[in-house]
């Protein structure tokens, strides 16, 4: 009997803050997060994303928002993914020959190993298609 594969998507800082902000593309996150938690699919984040989840949020917020946002994006039912050797080096190549920033070459890495679907809303990413499945939320 063959193994029923879940399709696999890979959050970006972007979409998760849509989906925390009520921003356009909010629906459409939301609806693969209920769709996790149904374990109809899989959802990983990039751990690079919690630190700009954190980051954004100090800046423009506060220090308990961030917080909150942070232990939030913990609670939802995804996969949290930490660094390995060879995400350092995948991260590095797509750094290398994109010009795209530290962070966006982990989470373009992540979803190229998981061979999953990034969503986003990062006109940056729109230049690494098809090597990274996209789909592209409303951009603001």
């Amino acid at each position: 009997m063959a193994e029923n594969k879940k399709d696999v998507f890979i959050l970006d800082t972007s979409a998760l803050l849509a989906y925390i902000e009520d921003e356009d593309g909010a629906e459409y996150a939301e609806d693969l997060l209920i769709k996790a938690e149904r374990n109809e699919i899989t959802i990983c984040i990039s751990f690079v994303s919690l630190t700009e989840v954190m980051y954004i949020t100090l800046q423009e917020k506060n220090e308990d928002l961030a917080e909150a946002r942070v232990d939030l994006i913990k609670s939802l039912s995804c996969t949290i993914e930490e660094s390995s050797e060879n995400l350092n080096f995948s991260a590095a190549r797509l750094k290398a020959r994109n010009r795209i920033s530290l962070a966006d070459a982990y989470i373009a890495a992540l979803c190229q190993e998981r061979n999953g679907i990034l969503v986003h809303k990062d006109p940056e990413f729109e230049k690494m298609s098809p090597t990274v499945r996209q789909h592209k939320l409303p951009y603001k």
